[in-house]
């Protein structure tokens, strides 16, 4: 069994679509402020380094090469800064090409100043890890191979290490080749792990986004259930007025067009009163009876929308309490309608012939069971359910909702559940089929005395 919110879900499904690409691989979301101001730190420790290696420790070194580097750098960073406005978000090959300047810059720098035995040469795994939590794959495997590249080339060629004078420090060459290894397995190893972390935090991102939209859908149409009814009580005596001004018009007027345009308005302001009884009578409003729901209403209400048009399964529900008891009113939320509507929908996706949804309560806790008798949750995506764009469903394909099955469905019912107190498991059943449990603390989710 796999979840797909249904309406709206499915709506988010089709946009995430485009965006999910950017959730597999980084997109473009480095500003030229970002590499500049890094770039400046860079300069500033560059120079701070040399200086106290030089001038404090008294170590030998080539002063005027290495200021030569860090200007270099320094120029680059002005050039950007007056070629380009701050706030620009770099495109792919901009952002790689900075990336390489420095990868350069540090290599030269470290090349005059002992290569892959200064200790500062672990400095160059740092633009690789920019590059693979931001930038697309193959743009980050060619800065990666530019990073290995100036390591090997540190291996076998670079200035002495500075030190103490009339001391040469001169590790052998088998050691630095060693290093180099060290350090480009450290590139893919870190790299890996930031591009996993930069995808899944994208992930995430876009399905909590998602989750948002659905909540604040919800939250609106509620709102607009409860102005409804307010505007219906408010519009409810000027109406009636004009209702029994129009009577008393048409009955005192002689027969003619007066007395029609009278009764005509008698008749329109009737029709008015009688289509704002039904937006009175609406449940999503705000006043204390509409704003509570009994355990079988909320089952029946779920149930009911998911058993319109679908022949082919049922949906059966029942509530079970302690004895002597009556069932619980809870407060209704809106999140909770939507989530339990879209767990119903997909165990009818998913169900032979039959779904069962169960509450039950005692003097603790209120729970929801939402039980079918079909596959049960496939076992290679059982471990990761929760999370978004985990699903088996093939395009929505011989399913009655027709959803593209991406996944976000069963994330964002679980997420509202969640906002709501709940506590959401899943598992597959002894006997086969899908269960998905809800349950809430009862001073939670239970509707206070009137």
């Amino acid at each position: 069994m796999t979840l797909a919110a249904p309406d709206t879900a499915d709506r988010l499904d089709r946009t995430a679509a485009g965006p999910r690409q950017g959730a597999g691989a980084p997109g473009e979301r480095l500003r030229l402020r970002t590499l500049v101001s890094l770039r400046w730190g860079a300069i500033g420790g560059q120079m701070l380094a040399l200086l106290v290696t030089r001038f404090l420790l008294g170590f030998e070194l080539p002063l005027g090469g290495c200021l030569a580097v860090i200007a270099l750098a320094a120029l680059f960073n002005l050039a950007l800064v007056l070629a380009l406005p701050p706030q620009r978000v770099l495109v792919q090959w901009e952002a790689a090409v900075q990336l390489g300047f420095d990868v350069l810059q540090l290599g030269a720098l470290l090349f005059l100043t002992g290569g892959l035995t200064n200790p500062f040469a672990v400095l160059l795994l740092v633009p690789a890890i920019l590059a693979a939590s931001s930038l697309k794959g193959r743009d980050t495997l060619i800065l990666a191979g530019l990073v290995v590249a100036t390591m090997l080339f540190l291996a076998a060629a670079s200035k002495p290490l500075p030190w103490t004078s009339g001391v040469t420090f001169v590790l052998p060459r088998l050691y630095r080749y060693a290093a180099a290894l060290a350090l480009g397995a450290g590139v893919v190893i870190t790299a890996s792990y930031a591009r996993r972390a930069a995808a899944e935090s994208a992930r995430m991102e876009l399905a909590l986004h998602a989750a948002e939209s659905v909540l604040a859908r919800e939250q609106r149409m509620s709102a607009l259930g409860g102005l409804a009814a307010a505007a219906a009580h408010e519009l409810g005596t000027p109406l009636a007025t004009i209702a029994i001004v129009a009577k008393e018009m048409a009955r005192e007027s002689p027969p003619g067009p007066m007395r029609e345009d009278a009764e005509l308005v008698s008749y329109q302001a009737q029709r008015c009163r009688d289509i704002l009884r039904r937006l009175a009578e609406a449940p999503d409003t705000d006043d204390m009876v509409h704003a509570r729901v009994s355990l079988p209403q909320l089952l029946e209400e779920a149930a009911g929308q998911d058993n319109e048009g679908d022949e082919g399964v049922r949906v059966e529900w029942t509530v079970v309490g302690e004895p002597d008891t009556d069932p619980p009113e809870m407060i209704r939320h809106p999140e909770v309608g939507h989530a339990l509507t879209s767990f119903i929908e997909n165990a009818m996706d998913f169900a032979a012939t039959e779904v069962r949804v169960v509450g039950r309560y005692d003097y603790d806790h209120i729970a929801i069971e939402v039980r079918d008798d079909g596959p049960g949750f496939a076992p290679e995506i059982f471990a990761k359910l929760g999370e978004p764009y985990v699903t088996s469903r093939p395009a929505g394909e011989n399913s009655p909702s027709g959803h593209l099955g991406m996944g976000l469905g069963f994330f964002i019912a679980k997420t509202l559940l969640e906002r709501t107190g709940a506590e959401v498991k899943f598992h597959n059943a002894r006997g086969g089929g899908a269960v998905v449990a809800i349950r809430w603390p009862r001073d939670v989710i239970e509707a206070p005395p009137d």
